[in-house]
């Protein structure tokens, strides 16, 4: 479903160019639910971004379901990405004068579906923040900014997950929790992709694989 070959990305700093991925080749197959492991500096919100669709890598092919993404335009890119990745953020990303219920609704763009909204208040309600739609990110715990931000990766049925550290503000409770709405969607059969520094989301996962200084170090261990 999802094929990296030879991708890099440099990035420019003053003290000279930094490989943030250094020739990763990597499979993942529909369904499967990945956690990528590594230290803070080793990469993996950079492969997450890339996978993404959000990040051009310097040079490589990025395929998912066949489509090489970073041949396609920028608005086909983004449409593609829009039907069929979410993108679960670390700090959650939360537009902080919108509501829980716009703030899910940003991921359905900006045309007035009562599809979408019946399907965001049905989220709303499944991740335990029903009569909270009106509350402001500010008035929420961090538990409840991250339910929100996952209720929004799903507005859209994306086929795939992408988590970067999405347990990395939350108490131990709330973690559980949260890999636990992860598990439920790849029981369900999307494909889940988990960056973390931790080893706590490796029990719900079908493969590990540890990223150090920009490379993979077991792209094929299950």
């Amino acid at each position: 479903m999802i094929c990296l070959e030879n991708v890099v990305t440099t990035y420019r700093t003053r003290r000279g160019d930094v490989n943030a991925l250094n020739d990763i080749n990597l499979r993942i197959e529909k369904g499967e639910f990945v956690v990528i492991c590594g230290p803070s500096g080793s990469g993996k919100t950079t492969l997450l971004m890339t996978i993404a669709a959000m990040l051009h890598p310097t040079s490589g092919i990025v395929s998912v379901e066949a489509n090489s993404l970073y041949a396609m335009s920028v608005q086909a890119r983004a449409k593609f990405r829009a039907e069929n990745i979410g993108f679960i953020f670390q700090m959650f990303h939360l537009v902080p004068y919108l509501n829980i219920l716009e703030n899910v609704l940003l991921a359905g763009g900006t045309v007035n579906n009562s599809n979408k909204n019946a399907k965001a208040l049905e989220l709303i309600e499944k991740f335990g923040l029903a009569g909270r739609h009106y509350h402001k990110p500010a008035e929420l715990s961090a538990g409840e900014k991250q339910r929100t931000a996952i209720a929004r990766a799903l507005l859209n049925n994306p086929k795939i997950i992408l988590a970067d550290e999405p347990t990395g503000n939350l108490d131990s409770d709330n973690a559980t929790s949260v890999l636990g709405y992860l598990s439920q969607f790849h029981k369900a059969g999307g494909t889940v992709i988990l960056a973390t520094h931790g080893v706590e989301a490796g029990r719900f996962s079908d493969r590990i694989i540890n990223l150090h200084n920009g490379k993979v170090a077991n792209p094929d261990k299950p």
